[in-house]
């Protein structure tokens, strides 16, 4: 009973704001209802006229009003469909959404843990399969009520002994159909999980297939799919058996029940107690009776998917952020940076231990330091996808904490050598569908980081859609500077991506984020010495501490510094390093 209240609370919830659409369903259905009640009586009267040799006037228009009702009950049920599944549609569309939003504020641990796959698998599939419920619900499942209500009652008016027997007979088949009916939903849960699973795989091997491919681990993959792909199968067969027991039974019932009521309609008519009219009126009713419950243990069965889904839907809604929302404003302009003692750890591996250092008002950092050594974490922190397990990070004099997480990310940007762009257009790409942006705007931004050339010869400029493998990496890079340059941001986070490009392209780039850094406090994660030129402080950091921090003219001037041995040594990039340099500036890093 826990999943039918929980499908009913969502129902509630969902549809409550639509009653206007509710309220014309509701009036669709009783006329639908009120309809199909009365033509079994238009059937009756006819065949009683017909054999007591009536006028054929009255047999002629027996059959119009007949023929006239029906074809109502039709437009009126199509009716009745139409609105109940945009209702239903409407009610699942905005939980996908609500569920969406969910799932964006919960913490970067939760998703770290699953794959893009299962998310999908979350907010599409378990959904819909709510929305498949809920979209045929009010029509098939509060209409065959109040049509079963309606058959049992013209049955009770008919005769009070056929309508005492079939109501027995319709309650005990309800009652044992809803007793048997979880029979499914833990298959189903079980179901819904393995689905969760193979969409993962695919999305993973689809991500890596270059990599797969380079690596001749195609066969591998293969065969790791199929085992997912089997495991899915058997699960989805025993689901499917499971559900499939309650329109089993529901035959075998109503057989019993058909021969039940023919048996007392025929020894009535026979005993002359009712007409051949009323006699059919009893098997028209009872199909009437049969339709209603028919539906309902269709709609049992979607039930059973729904109440799998909406248990997993309701977990994860359960779920709440470690992260709690703040409500604090920053402020307009470049944003001075403080970590103050900061130590974190993922779960029990320390990561950054008593971190402290000041960046200043429009001050750029060059942020050094091995593969490991906690920068990726520091940045983390900066942008609040983690809080410290320890000290306090800072902006313009605010905790992290303090902020609202909008203001925050609003302020504060970050630009990574792995750009995400979607398959739509330039403009989309920059504002990220936020439709509120001029497009004057956006081409400014374009020309600011020196794709101007590149825009003008775009066929329908800002609004040209964007293909996938269509730009290059420098370009890309590039309109990533621009979508920063968009959202004016008091501080950015750059991972330098300089390294990957050629000479001609990292000229143009490095222009493009001079332009880019000028009157903002930065933080860049280096990468060659000319980037590090540019910076005003260094940090170097080692094993989750600072190794060093202060301004970069003082540390080239000290000798014993570890920024003055890495420039004697000549690389940062310490993975591409020859044997003996990378000695000597891995010595100095450690």
């Amino acid at each position: 009973m826990s999943s039918s209240r929980s499908a009913l609370g969502v129902l509630v919830r969902y549809v409550g704001p639509q009653w206007k659409r509710a309220t014309l369903l509701a009036a669709l259905l009783l006329s639908s209802i009120g309809l199909q009640l009365l033509t079994p009586q238009i059937l009756r009267a006819f065949l009683d006229s017909a054999q007591s040799q009536g006028a054929l006037s009255t047999l002629v228009r027996f059959a119009a009003v007949y023929l006239a009702a029906a074809t109502a009950v039709q437009f009126l049920t199509a009716g009745a469909t139409y609105v109940g599944a945009d209702v239903g549609w409407t009610a699942t569309n905005r939980l996908r959404a609500d569920l969406m939003r969910h799932l964006m504020s919960l913490d970067m641990s939760y998703h770290k843990e699953r794959t893009p796959g299962e998310m999908i698998e979350r907010i599409d599939g378990d959904v819909t399969a709510l929305s498949n419920f809920f979209s045929q619900f009010s029509v098939r499942v509060f209409g065959a009520l109040l049509l079963l209500f309606g058959a049992l009652t013209v049955f009770w008016f008919e005769d009070a002994r056929v309508g005492l027997v079939v109501t027995l007979f319709a309650a005990f088949t309800l009652f044992v159909l809803l007793r048997v009916r979880r029979v499914g939903v833990e298959p189903t849960r079980q179901e819904r999980e393995a689905s969760a699973k193979l969409y993962g795989y695919i999305e993973e091997r689809l991500t890596g297939l270059d990599d797969l491919r380079a690596l001749g681990a195609g066969g591998h993959a293969l065969r790791g799919f199929l085992a997912v792909q089997r495991d899915f199968f058997w699960k989805s067969r025993r689901a499917w058996i499971a559900r499939s027991t309650v329109w089993q039974l529901s035959f075998i019932l109503f057989a019993l029940g058909y021969v039940g009521v023919l048996a007392m309609a025929l020894g009535l008519y026979a005993a002359g107690a009712i007409t051949i009219g009323t006699a059919y009126l009893y098997y028209q009713y009872m199909t009437l009776i049969e339709d209603p419950i028919d539906q309902l243990t269709q709609q049992l069965q979607e039930l059973q998917k729904a109440g799998a889904s909406l248990i997993r839907i309701g977990e994860l809604l359960q779920l709440r952020p470690a992260l709690q929302e703040g409500t604090l404003e920053l402020p307009s302009g470049p944003l001075e940076l403080q970590f103050d003692r900061v130590s974190f750890a993922y779960g029990e591996a320390p990561v950054l231990s008593d971190v402290s250092f000041t960046l200043g008002v429009g001050r750029r950092v060059g942020l050094l330091g091995r593969t490991g050594s906690g920068k990726t974490t520091l940045t983390r922190l900066v942008s609040r996808l983690y809080d410290p397990t320890a000290g306090a990070v800072r902006l313009a004099g605010l905790d992290t904490w303090e902020l609202r997480t909008e203001s925050l990310r609003s302020r504060v940007a970050v630009v990574t050598q792995d750009v995400q762009l979607f398959q739509a257009s330039v403009r989309d790409n920059l504002t990220l569908f936020d439709d509120r942006v001029d497009d004057a705007l956006v081409e400014a931004a374009l020309r600011e980081v020196g794709l101007g050339d590149w825009l003008a010869g775009q066929p329908d400029g800002v609004h040209t859609r964007l293909q996938a493998g269509s730009l290059s990496a420098g370009e890309a890079q590039l309109l990533a500077f621009a979508r920063v340059l968009l959202s004016d941001p008091g501080l950015i986070i750059l991972d330098e991506p300089s390294s990957r490009l050629d000479p001609a392209t990292e000229a143009l780039l490095t222009q493009a984020m001079e332009r880019l850094l000028a009157g903002r406090t930065a933080i860049v994660i280096a990468h060659r010495l000319d980037t590090i030129a540019r910076a005003d402080d260094i940090l170097v950091m080692g094993d989750g501490r600072v190794l060093e921090f202060a301004p970069r003219e003082e540390l080239a001037h000290d000798p014993h510094s570890r920024y003055s041995a890495l420039l004697r040594a000549g690389r940062l990039d310490l993975e591409e390093d020859e044997a003996p340099q990378a000695d000597q500036a891995t010595g100095v890093l450690s």
